[in-house]
């Protein structure tokens, strides 16, 4: 791993957290992901399940944790099965954690050897009453490839039909949106690699610079700062690609007078930034470009202070509706027409604004939590209004990672990433 060791006591709060939580005389297990296949003997990186790292800080393949707070014995309580190393592994693939590291890195006591796994899982189900397992109800998912996680639900409710069956995600959603300090500052830490990177490239970007010359700019400067790249497939959108919302091509030069809608941000730890900024190639808004983007950063602006303890994310995107459609209004997209006969199921804002504002943010990208409970302190969610323009060859998007507080304004990870267009124009043309 590229990062630092993560502090083992986040991982012994994050399973209390977790075992608090569940029924009596119960037991939970989570795997690791697996290493997927491209051909031949190529593989994919690997990328460790979330849930897994959450709860263990485990970040290597072939990984099981298994829970059980009221075992019989102590030894039973919290498990770890690790695939066992050797001196053959540690030259083809590298260090893999003995049971000595792995209690370094998890504070797990008991490391048992991969290979023993169903003997262990056998003794501990005649002890316990119900399986807690671990589907993935993220309401973004789509699934279609069988994960080990699956595979291991699949093999148990054939093999143990006579046991309880409970849910790990609706703890898990809980639990992952509300951050410990620790993981406040892996996130700040990947917002402040993604500040180095979006720096450098405002020093870079010229007309004529191709999309993915940037791009090399960026994962260059997110690697040198120990991110393993970027937190989620990178947009760098010039001209109207910018209205192509999940642009990822990144193939196209950069022409004189266009913007660039950049959606880029680094991971650090397995924990994510999200950030977008849109520049002008030649390093200077037009008059109608600037009139935009600072249209999208007032909703910016407005929004981020919608978010308090207590909001509920589907009333608070009604709200940001209405700040964008005065906006709209402001710059001749709208008219008063257009919003007195709009259908409130896609209001006349969505014409130039079709995505949401806000998402949780954290391990994922687009993170855990259950959107139909109020938002809570130390949550972490994105504020990203848009205006998309096709008939004029442009899109604005703006993005920052925001921590709700307690008290008063939401704090902004990115405070200190360049957003004010005249900042921007400034540094480009420094």
């Amino acid at each position: 791993m590229k990062y630092h060791q993560i502090d083992r006591n986040l991982f012994i709060k994050n399973r209390a957290k977790f075992t608090a939580a569940m029924k009596p005389n119960s037991v939970a297990v989570f795997n690791s992901n697996d290493i997927y296949p491209v051909s031949a003997d190529s593989t994919l990186p690997f990328a460790q399940h979330r849930d897994i790292f959450y709860l263990s800080g485990v970040d290597q393949e072939e990984s099981i944790l298994l829970l059980f707070p009221d075992a019989p014995y102590e030894s039973l309580r919290e498990v770890l099965f690790l695939k066992e190393t050797n001196d053959h592994i540690a030259v083809w693939e590298g260090e893999k954690l003995t049971k000595e590291r792995a209690f370094e890195v998890t504070g797990i006591k008991t490391v048992i050897w991969l290979q023993d796994f169903h003997k262990t899982l056998k003794e501990i189900m005649t002890y316990a009453d119900t399986m807690y397992i671990n589907t993935n109800e993220h309401y973004r998912a789509t699934i279609e490839t069988e994960t080990r996680e699956a595979r291991f639900i699949k093999w148990w409710k054939e093999n143990y039909p006579a046991h309880k069956v409970e849910k790990s995600n609706p703890i898990l959603q809980r639990l992952r949106s509300v951050k410990e300090q620790e993981e406040l500052d892996l996130i700040q830490h990947a917002c402040n690699i993604t500040e180095k990177g979006f720096r450098r490239i405002l020093n870079f970007v010229r007309p004529d610079v191709t999309e993915y010359e940037i791009e090399a700019e960026l994962i260059h400067e997110f690697i040198r700062n120990r991110s393993k790249g970027f937190a989620y497939t990178p947009i760098i959108a010039s001209g109207n690609n910018a209205n192509v919302l999940h642009y990822i091509e990144n193939n196209q030069p950069c022409k004189a007078g266009d913007l660039i809608l950049f959606d880029v941000a680094a991971e650090y730890a397995n924990y994510s930034s999200d950030m977008s900024r849109t520049i002008p190639v030649s390093g200077k808004y037009t008059e109608r470009q600037k009139a935009v983007y600072n249209a999208v950063l007032r909703v910016k602006n407005e929004a981020t202070k919608l978010l308090v303890p207590g909001a509920f994310w589907k009333e608070y995107h009604v709200e940001v509706g209405k700040i964008m459609t005065s906006e709209l209004l402001g710059l001749g997209l709208l008219d008063k027409a257009d919003v007195q006969n709009e259908n409130p199921d896609w209001p006349a804002y969505k014409k130039y604004f079709m995505h949401g504002t806000s998402h949780h943010m954290g391990l994922d990208t687009h993170d855990y939590g259950l959107l139909y409970e109020p938002m809570k302190a130390n949550m972490v969610f994105t504020v990203e209004p848009g205006i998309y323009i096709p008939a004029e060859g442009f899109g604005i998007r703006l993005e920052d990672d925001v921590v709700i507080q307690e008290n008063g304004a939401p704090f902004n990870m990115m405070a200190n990433i360049p957003i004010e267009a005249d900042e921007i124009e400034s540094l480009m043309n420094g």
